[in-house]
């Protein structure tokens, strides 16, 4: 209400843009320097304000340039993401060159990111009996909810500085998870 009287807007959402083209886990595999190669999960297509076709998918596959060891892998999440621990399973014993992404709570699409052949699944949320059966077939990554979409204010910085150059955009500075690590 407070900003409404002093007209200032406030855009608040998110969960469209996890699963959009461009959004949270496009933006995720860019931080990490990989590639997007494909999708995993449900697509689908819907029209936006202006009625143009908007695609996204639950998930992503992202490539690499070089393959990576596993505790690289784990190291760069790490850095990337500014975590001060990542959930995992038993460190592969291959190369990991394709990564599957959910941003946020993406462990229903583990099964996904098997099929399609992906060496590593990172993603924010993860229940404790999923963790088991993997081994060996694919590194799981948990980072954290609020850390797996912490780039989010980023993507829409972007898109409201693009569509209306000359409007003054701040991106709050408070950090608001209320999960800490100790």
């Amino acid at each position: 209400m407070k900003a409404i009287k002093h007209d200032i807007a406030v855009v608040s959402m998110h969960t469209n843009m996890d699963a959009a083209v461009g959004g949270v886990n496009y933006r995720i595999a860019a931080k990490m320097g990989a590639k997007v190669t494909g999708t995993i999960g449900h697509s689908k297509a819907v029209s936006d304000a202006r009625g143009s076709a908007v695609h996204g998918s639950d998930g992503i596959v992202a490539t690499f340039d070089e393959p990576m060891a596993a505790d690289d892998f784990i190291a760069l999440l790490k850095h990337t993401f500014n975590v001060e621990c990542v959930m995992a399973n038993a460190m592969l014993r291959r190369p990991i060159r394709t990564v599957a992404i959910c941003g946020g709570a993406g462990d229903f699409l583990l099964p996904d990111a098997v099929k399609a052949g992906a060496d590593a699944f990172l993603t924010g949320e993860m229940h404790y009996h999923q963790y088991f059966g993997w081994e060996q077939i694919i590194q799981i990554a948990v980072i954290g909810h609020y850390q797996s979409e912490q780039f989010t204010n980023e993507i829409f910085r972007e898109i409201i500085e693009d569509a209306c150059p000359g409007v003054r955009c701040v991106l709050s500075e408070i950090n608001t998870n209320p999960i800490l690590y100790i």
